[in-house]
């Protein structure tokens, strides 16, 4: 049995510790789906179209994360992410970000971004076609699972925003249409993860008013052992 059976079925959509936006930030006129800021970035629904550059998002945000001790590896878990980010088109869990140029990459990779994905057309394409560029992404569902709970709890699994458009909003725009979508689907609380070294992610979901509820200890199988309580 699971340490906690209300979370006994939600890993399964790579989720891994929420978080990707770090300094995301938020901003002035945090708008839902469809519209934009002074930015030109667009928040919309994702389509099959964006699997692929979702994927290569995620590989980013995965990269990133390793410096704070998630154990999921980046690129070999990419075909995975691509097959959870179409679950999520399915399930209308996938929402966007599309800046106007489809030449708008980091000019160079930071802290939370992957070097081959930043490199790549972010369109998921190698033509150069002249379609926006995604910077940003967010997945997102109801949970469910075995065990009857006395909520309906919704999950945001992953939130990531390239470094060149974080600190205008774009983070905090993208979790406004999550947390709009999963309230329009009835849930009554929302959930997600963050590494414990992440201070940035910490603090943008705290300054969204996200609390504690649940800490995940972890230790080595072998050493570090104390005789004491």
């Amino acid at each position: 049995m699971p340490a906690d059976p209300s979370d006994a079925d939600a890993r399964d959509r790579l989720r891994f510790d929420g978080g990707g936006t770090g300094p995301g930030g938020s901003g002035p006129g945090e708008n839902a789906l469809g519209e934009c800021e002074d930015d030109g970035v667009t928040i919309e629904r994702g389509t099959m179209d964006d699997v692929d550059a979702v994927a290569d998002l995620w590989v980013a945000l995965a990269d990133g994360q390793r410096s704070y001790g998630t154990h999921l590896v980046a690129a070999e878990n990419r075909p995975d992410a691509a097959d959870a980010a179409a679950r999520a088109v399915v399930t209308d869990g996938l929402v966007v970000a599309r800046a106007p140029d489809p030449n708008d990459t980091d000019s160079k990779p930071g802290t939370s971004d992957a070097t081959d994905p930043d490199a790549a057309d972010a369109t998921g394409s190698s033509s150069g076609s002249e379609a926006p560029t995604i910077v940003g992404f967010v997945t997102f569902g109801v949970e469910s699972g075995r065990y009857d709970l006395d909520v309906t709890r919704g999950v945001v699994y992953n939130l990531f925003v390239r470094e060149r458009h974080r600190g205008a909003g774009v983070g905090s725009r993208l979790l406004a249409a999550a947390e709009s979508a999963l309230a329009d689907a009835g849930v009554d609380v929302i959930a997600l993860e963050a590494m414990a070294g992440n201070e940035d992610a910490r603090r943008f979901y705290e300054r969204h008013g996200y609390r504690p509820h649940r800490v995940e200890l972890e230790k080595p199988a072998r050493g570090n052992r104390s005789d004491t309580d």
